[in-house]
């Protein structure tokens, strides 16, 4: 018998059949005032916890529950970043989820069939993904647009001429570190702005590919044509994105180091003339 898991065993002593099946001992013992049924309900209990969550079809069935709890739980918070999109984005949402309903109900229209193939219900996950990489795109643009990245370059070019004029050794040495941070910091905004315009080219791609899905299935939806369909080519390219995007992650927190560090050096070196 397989190894019992403590959260199968939780889950099944919470099942509704568990416990109207232990009230219902309970309730036979206190009607005939006999402990018996109490005792035979404490050994059908210690069987059930035996082998209901040891059962395969049981953890399947956990399992299946987790997922479920699991997506509405990214559903329901995928919903509260939509709410905080300003109005033009929370409308190109709205837009692609319509069109993405459209594409299903245009195909059993026209193809008289029941089912919306595989393939093409994958449309679901590419909306989850046009919604998570807006949200990133807009707190990247935001924070941009937050720095006034000539005034850095500006402090960059005073710093390495003031290098290269300094007398003082002492003077010299914060200006050569103060210039080597700057330098960091534009590398980093350039970093960003390249992960900006590629969230950016993604996001219409997403976009582009479902009118493509659409006026494949208004004009000629049929499920050979359907399937010749890139939609294997779209997943590759979002998932690239998203590596890319984890690379770039710590990015912001590095600005805000350098941040730190520009302040914690300038102020050093003026208290040290």
């Amino acid at each position: 018998m397989p190894k019992i898991d403590f959260r199968y065993f939780k889950e099944a002593f919470k099942e509704p059949i568990n416990f109207w099946g232990l009230a219902g001992f309970a309730i036979v013992a206190a009607y005939f005032q006999d402990v018996t049924p109490l005792m035979v309900g404490m050994a059908t209990e210690a069987l059930y916890l035996a082998v209901v969550p040891a059962a395969p079809f049981y953890r399947r069935l956990v399992e299946r529950r987790e997922k479920e709890r699991a997506r509405k739980l990214r559903d329901a918070q995928r919903e509260a970043v939509i709410k905080g999109f300003d109005p033009r984005e929370r409308e190109a949402v709205e837009y692609l989820r319509w069109m993405k309903n459209q594409i299903y109900s245009n195909y059993k229209k026209f193809t008289t069939s029941k089912q919306v193939p595989a393939n093409i219900q994958t449309l679901d996950q590419r909306w989850e993904d046009f919604v998570d990489l807006l949200d990133v795109y807009r707190r990247r643009k935001h924070h941009l647009r937050s720095i006034n990245r000539q005034a850095v370059q500006n402090q960059l070019k005073q710093a390495e001429h003031a290098v290269q004029t300094s007398t003082d050794d002492r003077s010299k040495r914060v200006q050569q570190a103060n210039a080597e941070i700057l330098k960091r910091r534009v590398a980093a905004f350039n970093d960003l702005e390249r992960s900006v315009r590629l969230v950016e080219g993604q996001l219409q791609s997403i976009e582009n590919f479902f009118g493509l899905v659409n006026d494949q299935v208004v004009t000629l939806p049929t499920p050979e044509r359907v399937s010749a369909l890139h939609f294997e080519e779209l997943s590759d390219s979002i998932a690239m994105t998203r590596q890319m995007l984890e690379e770039t992650a710590d990015t912001f927190g590095m600005l805000d180091n350098q941040n730190r560090e520009l302040d914690l050096l300038l102020s050093s070196g003026s208290s040290g003339k």
